[in-house]
């Protein structure tokens, strides 16, 4: 395991960059920060509020889930979130220009619902990408989540599942046809049949409470985050509480669970690298965006 960049206020949302460079979000700082192929660190954006997914669109943009800011306790070494920023507004959907920085909001409500806490996105390859929202947490209640689709020109934005409990991790299996949210505080692994872009085909109610299916439920207590795709179709949960990788099959059977010492919040993962055999991982409360060899290849995502 080598370090990539430390000193991170609770990174989330690794990018990789055709050019070698590596760009995470700073929850806690409201940042962007990255590190080129000759190890020369930048902060490339200051988006504010709390940027969390990240992902590359299709006209070469950084697009960010931002849950409009966190409250921070420090725990001896760890700075940690817990409930709601008091300059909380909404959430929102944020275009970066990687070149200038200069960032705009796409999206902060669906249909005169206000965003809670965008969380995670992936882009489909017809330019339109999902998103998880976990919702906010209060001190006596929590909102419950959502996934949308959104096109990246602003176009459009549609709600497509509701209700789901504090959904995070959000990815697409090679093919494109199925989609995969992870569930944080139930540490459950669910899966829609994708009908067209933007468009599922539900289970019927009862047999599914958001019309997906549960395609695998931990068996001891730990908690699902954000996710990534192999290219052979296994899903790795980033796995906080048990920490480490999580990797499921495309049957939702656990193929082995992936350790990482020293951290209880491992909370993204994603691939780079030569064949895509580099895994990526955010130790969030250490403050370290950190690299692995992985044993298979990742998943090549849309942009």
């Amino acid at each position: 395991m080598r370090t990539v960049l430390d000193k991170l206020r609770f990174p989330e949302g690794p990018v990789v960059l055709d050019d070698g460079s590596v760009l995470c979000v700073e929850v806690g700082g409201g940042v962007i920060t990255g590190i080129d192929a000759k190890g020369m660190r930048r902060t490339c954006a200051e988006t504010g509020g709390g940027p969390n997914g990240a992902a590359l669109g299709p006209d070469g943009a950084l697009y960010v889930c931002n849950n409009g800011g966190l409250n921070w306790v420090p725990r001896g070494r760890w700075l940690l979130p817990h409930g709601t920023a008091p300059s909380y507004v909404s959430g929102s959907i944020q275009r970066v220009d990687l070149k200038t920085g200069a960032c705009t909001t796409l999206y902060d409500s669906c249909n005169g619902v206000r965003l809670k806490g965008p969380n995670d996105l992936v882009f489909d390859h017809h330019g339109g990408f999902w998103f998880t929202d976990h919702g906010k947490v209060r001190e006596r209640d929590t909102d419950r989540g959502s996934v949308y689709y959104a096109r990246a020109d602003g176009s459009l934005i549609r709600e497509v599942v509701f209700p789901l409990i504090t959904p995070n991790g959000i990815g697409l299996a090679p093919d494109g046809k199925t989609l995969y949210v992870a569930e944080t505080d139930t540490a459950r692994l669910w899966a829609w049949a994708i009908d067209a872009p933007g468009e599922i085909a539900p289970m019927p109610w009862p047999a599914s409470p958001n019309g997906g299916r549960l395609l695998h439920a931990a068996s001891e207590y730990m908690r699902f985050d954000s996710l990534a795709v192999e290219a052979g179709g296994n899903v790795c949960i980033a796995t906080i509480i048990k920490a480490g990788i999580t990797v499921v099959s495309p049957q939702g059977q656990r193929m082995e669970h992936v350790p990482i010492d020293g951290e209880t919040y491992v909370t993204n993962i994603c691939f780079g690298g030569p064949d895509r055999r580099t895994a990526y991982v955010t130790l969030s409360g250490n403050g370290e965006l950190v690299a692995l060899d992985w044993p298979r290849p990742g998943l090549a995502l849309a942009h």
